[in-house]
C-alpha cells in the first residue's frame, strides 16, 4: 500500500456562531518542503480544495519537521445549493470538522 499523499493539514477549526468554519490553523506543502502553521479561511479552503489540494485533519508530530500523523480527510459536500466541509463519514448539512480541536 502507498503512502497517503496530502497537500495540507488542519490542525485546528474556529467555528462562527452560526456553526460555520470561519477559519482553521493549517500547514500547507510547498513542493518537498511544509510551511510554517498558517490561517486559512473557509473560501480559500473551499478554493483549494476545489483545485484539487486534498486537506486532512492532523498534527505536525514533535521534532519532526515534515512528519505528520493524520486522520481523516476533509470533503466537500453540498446539499441544497450549499456547501458544507466535512471530515469523516459526518453527512450532516453543516460545517463539522470531526478530530480537530476547536478554538
Amino acid at each position: 500500500m502507498g503512502k497517503t499523499t496530502y497537500d495540507g493539514v488542519i490542525e485546528a477549526v474556529h467555528y462562527n456562531e452560526n456553526g460555520q468554519v470561519e477559519w482553521v490553523r493549517a500547514y500547507e506543502r510547498r513542493g518537498a518542503v511544509w510551511s510554517d502553521v498558517i490561517l486559512l479561511d473557509r473560501p480559500t479552503l473551499i478554493e483549494q480544495m476545489k483545485a484539487g489540494k486534498q486537506f486532512f485533519i492532523g498534527q505536525r508530530i514533535l521534532y519532526m519537521g515534515s512528519s505528520f500523523e493524520v486522520s481523516q480527510p476533509v470533503r466537500i459536500i453540498e446539499v441544497d445549493g450549499k456547501e458544507f466541509l466535512v471530515s469523516g463519514d459526518t453527512t450532516d448539512p453543516q460545517d463539522c470538522l470531526e478530530g480537530a480541536p476547536v478554538i
